[in-house]
């Protein structure tokens, strides 16, 4: 939920801070007071894109920052907040809420920051999508069109619609992938052989050369090495027989020089008796060890020296080869193999045999047909629940003077059209298969019990289709909790009785969510937990700031009378504003 937010700068709103608790809150004010501006503001918090002539006249910048609690969301709300936030590297204040700021500076440049963080504008939506959700006139339009109206549908019957949804866009792709694969392969035909061509060519030659990993550089080591063979080969001789001798050395590599002279020092040692020269004895013993095993390890290294005098010639031939395949394919012979690696790959691709087409058309066709049948449960999942929804919102509207409209949710294939470049035959019809299905769904409204139902564009005035849009949220809210709903002017256009039933039906929806609403109907008005009013001061100089505060029960009377036509300064007024109070707080504890 929201628990906090901070304006500056922002529109007629020089400074301003509300603070957010459960239940209804609504927000009130007299026109140009900067009501919107609380909605504006929400807007950028959920990534909305910055306008610069929002910043307040005179402004560098207007700045944006909102407190969010998650701990009492859903637990699928809480995964994913801590995912992002583990994500961004951004983190939770002291107090477990999570900071969101956005500025928008005068030049138009805005910046977002989650969690102390600097983040993309797209992260805040990222964020805010789960936890918040902002219901303004331009969103009222939006009901209209028909991939929302199918989006609500869905949502709406979520744990049915949801999976099968999930598998017709799995099948959906396997097939659309398999399809442009065949097309590809049949419409280029001559290319593509061209291609396999090169490959095979190229495959052949790696092939034949058969580099190994790393070949390359071990090469390069070892042709250094046989370049210095003499210079090597002598100086191991020199050392062996320095320390062991020459022709003279037995069989265990001693008996010359070194090992001599050790072997006389240490005997000489041992035949004196003086304890101090005692000690010196085990030390000497060790040197002959460390000795032998020297003019061992030289005589394995002699060994070990090639002895072909063509081995040099072969090593270069060779780097040679591997010079070929990398000047070709790859700065090393690594390269050359990953290289080898995928051209296999791509090579299996764009196989343009009779073979290798037809069980990639026997794969389509396959494909195909599991995402007809897929489509097909779709479809009718969302027939059945589309009567359900007519009938949950119809009930609503019926609550909101509107007793005599009902909703229709109709469901119906899509057909495919001429343009269509990727028609899905279902039960023997082609219709048109995009990523949501191929279904068709509009809202229509008749406007009394025998009318004609006609779409909600055509047939429901502004005040109708924010009834329509509030019903909606309404009944779609019942599998849901914990979101933050904020309402802009939802009940414009309607008044009267009308107005009572959306209060009611807003404190209602308050009890599963944190509402928020921007209104100017008293009747609304009366039905909130907190009650913020925006309010104008004209300085001297005719320039205009607002603010926002919480109001007192002393003061929501003096405010809801005002919003009855201006009647704040008088006994009638007042008394109908407690009036409205008493009857709206008898129905929200009942």
């Amino acid at each position: 939920m929201l628990a906090e937010i901070r304006i500056d700068n922002l529109g007629v709103i020089s400074e301003a801070s509300a603070q957010f608790h459960e239940g209804l809150t609504v927000l009130t004010g007299e026109t140009g007071a900067g009501k919107t501006m609380v909605v504006t503001s929400l807007h950028l918090l959920s990534g909305a894109r910055a306008d610069a002539g929002r910043v307040r006249l005179g402004a560098p910048r207007a700045v944006v920052e909102g407190r969010f609690m998650t701990d009492e969301g859903s637990e699928h709300v809480e995964r994913a907040v801590s995912r992002l936030l583990e994500s961004t590297g951004a983190e939770r204040d002291e107090d477990g809420t999570i900071i969101a700021v956005r500025t928008v500076g005068s030049d138009g440049r805005s910046r977002a920051h989650l969690g102390g963080r600097s983040v993309p504008a797209g992260v805040l939506s990222e964020f805010t999508d789960p936890l918040l959700t902002v219901h303004g006139q331009n969103d009222q339009l939006r009901l209209l069109r028909p991939d929302q109206q199918c989006a609500a549908l869905d949502r709406f019957a979520d744990k049915t619609i949801g999976p099968l949804l999930a598998r017709y866009r799995k099948h959906r792709d396997e097939w659309v992938t398999a399809r442009s694969e065949l097309i590809e392969r049949t419409g280029r035909t001559r290319e593509l052989a061209q291609e396999a061509d090169q490959l095979t060519f190229a495959l052949n030659e790696i092939d034949g050369i058969a580099p190994t990993p790393g070949e390359d550089e071990s090469i390069v080591s070892e042709v250094r090495r046989l370049s210095e063979l003499d210079s090597l080969r002598s100086a191991a001789e020199e050392a062996h027989a320095a320390l062991a001798g020459g022709d003279d050395m037995d069989g265990d590599g001693v008996g010359a020089p070194a090992l001599d002279l050790l072997s006389e020092a240490r005997a000489r040692i041992e035949s004196a008796t003086d304890p101090e020269l005692d000690g010196l004895g085990p030390r000497l013993a060790d040197a002959i060890a460390v000795v032998t095993d020297v003019s061992a390890d030289l005589t394995t290294y002699l060994a070990g020296l090639p002895a072909d005098p063509g081995a040099l010639d072969s090593l270069l031939s060779r780097q040679a080869e591997l010079k070929n395949l990398t000047r070709k394919y790859a700065a090393d012979v690594d390269g050359v193999l990953e290289w080898a690696d995928n051209a296999r790959a791509r090579l299996e691709k764009i196989d343009v045999s009779s073979d290798a087409l037809a069980a990639l058309t026997k794969q389509v066709e396959e494909s195909a047909a599991s995402t007809a049948e897929a489509a097909s449960k779709l479809t009718a999942a969302r027939v059945k629940a589309a009567a359900k929804l007519a009938k949950a919102v119809s009930s609503e509207l019926a609550g909101l003077a509107m007793g005599r409209a009902a909703l229709e949710v109709s469901v119906r294939p899509r057909i495919a059209g001429p343009q269509d470049t990727a028609p899905l035959t279902v039960d023997g019809t082609e219709l048109h298969a995009g990523s949501s299905g191929v279904d068709e769904v509009e809202f229509r409204l008749s406007a009394h019990s025998g009318a004609q139902s006609l779409p909600i564009s055509k047939s429901a005035s502004g005040g109708e289709l924010s009834r329509v849009m509030l019903a909606l949220e309404v009944v779609l809210a019942g599998s849901d909790s914990g979101a933050t709903m904020v309402f802009d002017e939802v009940d414009a256009g309607v008044g009267g009785r009308a107005a009572v039933e959306i209060g009611r039906r807003l404190a209602r929806l308050a009890r599963t969510h944190q509402v928020i609403v921007v209104t100017h109907l008293p009747q609304v008005a009366a039905f909130a937990d907190t009650h913020l009013v925006v309010d104008k001061v004209d300085d001297a100089d005719g320039v205009v700031s607002s603010g926002v505060h919480t109001l007192t029960d002393d003061e929501r009377v003096v405010e809801l009378a005002r919003m009855l036509a201006g009647l704040d300064d008088t006994e009638t007024g007042r008394a109908h504003a407690e009036e409205l109070l008493a009857t709206a707080n008898a129905e929200r504890s009942a």
